[in-house]
């Protein structure tokens, strides 16, 4: 096994060695959901794609402790300092009380993830958990000299923090740019120093169901302010991952360091790592265009962009087919080409078993070992593991058709092969329609037409053999006479 593992880390903008800083033991965190709505099939991508990177760190024997958090409160409208916590707002749009949406929408989002056969995180914090560190922590920035108190709010000081910290090395922003690009008479701005300044804690006014007390004042935390907190509450002032969704460099992540930054001294991440968009033929998928739609959607096929359902399964396969940290699109035939491929990689899987045994061989079978290590060591490239392991199917089919050896043993580390790549870090599982199968009653139904074939081309009736064999390749099923019998697969 090769562990020599690269990683693209966002901050320094290059591809890295991964070392951790107490190996073998790893610390992961990652952004969770706002809990106020289902969350969408833009949302899975990250998370499953954080899942493919949780599931090979512990291939390669790290012992991983992978937080993820879940935010119940701070998170305003806009991602801005001012407006209503979209908890509070859907809690009194549908009367009922915050911790009711919370635990509705958390339930959901497990419900769906598990759906997608991701693993749990190994600790999954909430926000509203950890009031009493996060004002703990508000206070430690206070006495550092980065944050200041304005009727009975608490801003965390970005200029102040500037003058001798990197501000804005993340997302490659400047201080000078931000600033002449801020407008001064935002709503709500008037209390803080600076436009660029962002909420530690927010005062809240006898309207905001969500509030608390505190040293100033009864008030809720800041959105940035959570992920500092239990992010170094159970990994450390310093450790190795910290990933999100590409939108969160600005302004959530440079945050998150600044104020660490106030209370340690240290930066408090190794490796941050970035996971794209999903797109919907080619539009960025939105609310406010109708270009989203819920994963329990695409599952059921109630959605008007596509033409049919599909699994979990061959959704998250297609997941596979584009690098995490690229723009990936969705669209009918994308999604209905990925589903026909991974339907015949389950089908070569199963045909491993069927192989005939030589006593010699003509398949490399180190080779694709070699080329999917070093497509996951390549800051992992899924695709590239899945164009290694198609390569694969074709030697597997080869040998169905009696045009390559294979011997016992390389039966068994292709086997052994698809279980660690297919199986157990890109997370499939053999539940999508695979070749030969579909519903019970369809798979009887095309065996007894294929039987009426048989008995057909024996009565020398070769119209109706014909005609059968074409009305079947008319629904995409596809037969092949060969010596062992009829076989038969979905196209």
């Amino acid at each position: 096994m090769d562990k020599n593992l690269s990683l693209y880390n966002t901050y320094t903008r290059k591809k890295e060695v991964f070392k951790p800083i107490n190996g073998p033991a790893v610390g992961m965190y990652v952004c969770g959901p706002t809990v106020y709505s289902d969350v969408h099939i833009g949302n899975c991508r990250t998370f499953i794609s954080y899942d493919v990177i949780y599931r090979y760190l512990m291939h390669l024997g790290y012992n991983v402790r992978y937080v993820r958090n879940i935010t119940d409160v701070g998170h305003l409208e806009n991602d801005a300092d001012d407006g209503e916590d979209k908890i509070s707002k859907k809690a009194k749009l549908a009367n009922l009380e915050p911790m009711e949406i919370v635990q509705k929408y958390t339930n959901g989002f497990r419900d769906v993830l598990k759906m997608f056969n991701t693993l749990e995180p190994s600790i999954e914090p909430t926000a509203t958990g950890h009031l009493l560190e996060q004002i703990e922590y508000i206070q430690k920035i206070i006495d550092s000299g980065y944050a200041y108190v304005s009727n009975d709010s608490v801003y965390f000081n970005v200029e102040k923090f500037s003058e001798v910290n990197d501000y804005g090395t993340l997302s490659g922003r400047k201080i000078e740019d931000l600033l002449s690009n801020t407008r001064s008479d935002l709503a709500g701005q008037s209390e803080k120093q600076s436009p660029l300044d962002f909420a530690l804690w927010k005062k809240a006014d006898e309207r905001h169901i969500m509030q608390w007390n505190s040293p100033w004042g009864k008030g809720f935390p800041g959105w940035h302010l959570e992920c500092s907190v239990m992010s170094t509450k159970y990994l450390g002032e310093t450790f190795d991952i910290h990933g999100g969704g590409m939108d969160l460099k600005f302004p959530h992540h440079e945050c998150e360091i600044a104020q660490n930054v106030a209370v340690t001294g240290n930066n408090p991440v190794k490796y941050w790592l970035h996971a794209n968009m999903l797109t919907l033929d080619g539009e960025k998928m939105s609310k406010s265009t109708g270009k989203t739609f819920l994963p329990m959607q695409m599952f059921e096929g109630t959605t008007e962009v596509f033409d049919k359902a599909y699994s979990p399964t061959a959704v998250r396969f297609f997941m596979m087919q584009c690098h995490y940290r690229s723009t990936l699109d969705l669209s009918s035939d994308a999604l209905s080409s990925s589903e026909k491929a991974l339907n015949k990689m389950l089908n070569a899987v199963d045909t491993l078993s069927q192989l005939s045994i030589s006593d010699s061989s003509d398949i490399n079978v180190g080779e694709f070992e070699s080329r999917c290590y070093a497509a996951m060591n390549d800051d992992f490239n899924t695709p590239m593991v899945c164009a290694a392991l198609f390569d694969m199917v074709k030697q597997i089919n080869g040998a169905k058709d009696g045009k390559l050896k294979v011997t016992t043993s390389d039966v068994e580390k292709m086997k052994q092969l698809m279980q660690v790549f297919l199986f157990d870090v890109m997370g499939i599982k053999a539940e999508v329609k695979q070749e030969g199968s579909g519903s019970d009653k369809s798979a009887e139904l095309i065996e007894m037409l294929i039987g009426l074939r048989a008995k057909a081309k024996a009565n020398k009736d070769f119209a109706l053999s014909d005609e059968l064999r074409d009305n079947l390749a008319a629904i995409n099923i596809i037969i092949k006479d060969t010596p062992q019998g009829t076989e038969w697969s979905i196209n």
